[in-house]
């Protein structure tokens, strides 16, 4: 059943993710076509009122807005290179990195698209609620079009005109994801040397990283100035207790590879002086490649 808010939207690519996007397009009232490689995957959305395409090219001219979610971006080009996309907006929610996005921009935009990079920090689950949370970067005019349709799917965020900067957003947040998890298995692997359960320390390591996350605004200012006044700690004094959890995971027989690269980065900043700022200016570690 469609409203008055109702937008012809065609969905590329029906995995887990696809069929998510799709099914809250439908449930929001857009007329919603659909096209995957294998056709039965299409089956649920449907019987739902979706309306299948022959052809992806067939797809992309059913609509004026495409959402596209592949498995990376050569399949994009291999599916849409012979398609007609005059006058067509292709949203890319496909994951990559910020170079692909901004190739792939210039790829859409001389075929006679306008083009919107996007990533989806949510699971397929959650897509259609507002803990759904999805970045777009490209044109704000773009975005601004398509904003109430795209609210079908989650909470959307415009990040700026750059095409890349959903995809660099994206990976920055997996840098986040992994560096905590992997912090905690770390914590976890040593308590579990005296018999202390995941399920014990986690209530603990949650509490911590809470904490930790509300110096960021903080050291975001430190970061933006260029000035680390030592505040809370100086780095040499943090580098003192590295030396502690290299060590500890060391004598109990766990994995110290992760606490060592940590110390190795505060020794490089110690000896290039500042060993008296605070832990911010790791950022100046970090920033080098290497």
């Amino acid at each position: 059943m469609t409203n008055e808010t109702d937008t012809a939207v065609t969905v590329l690519g029906l995995g887990l993710m696809g069929r998510a996007l799709a099914a809250a397009l439908l449930a929001a009232g857009h007329t919603t076509t659909v096209w995957n490689r294998t056709p039965g995957k299409a089956g649920e959305l449907v019987a739902a009122g979706a309306r299948p395409a022959a052809t992806a090219a067939a797809a992309v001219r059913a609509s004026a807005l495409t959402i596209v979610c592949l498995t990376d971006y050569p399949a994009v080009y291999d599916l849409l290179d012979t398609a007609d996309l005059t006058d067509r907006t292709l949203i890319n929610l496909t994951s990559g990195d910020s170079a692909q996005a901004r190739t792939a921009a210039r790829w859409a935009e001389q075929r006679g698209a306008r083009y919107l990079d996007g990533a989806i920090m949510a699971v397929p689950p959650v897509i259609g609620t507002a803990e759904a949370v999805l970045l777009y970067s490209g044109p704000r005019a773009d975005f601004e079009t398509h904003e109430p349709t795209l609210a079908a799917l989650g909470t959307a965020s415009h990040l700026g005109d750059d095409h890349g900067l959903a995809s660099l957003y994206d990976v920055a947040g997996l840098a986040m994801m992994w560096s905590v998890l992997n912090a905690w298995l770390q914590g976890t692997a040593m308590l579990r040397t005296a018999g202390v359960d995941a399920a014990t320390f986690a209530p603990f390591a949650r509490q911590i990283a809470a904490g930790v996350a509300e110096w960021l605004p903080g050291y975001a200012e430190q970061i933006d100035r260029g000035a680390y006044p030592a505040e809370v700690s100086a780095l040499a004094t943090d580098a003192r207790a590295m030396v502690h959890l290299v060590e500890e995971s060391e004598a109990l027989g766990v994995n110290a590879e992760l606490p060592r690269l940590i110390k190795a980065m505060a020794d490089r900043a110690i000896a290039a002086g500042h060993g008296d700022e605070q832990y911010p200016v790791l950022i100046e570690e970090f920033g080098k490649p290497r």
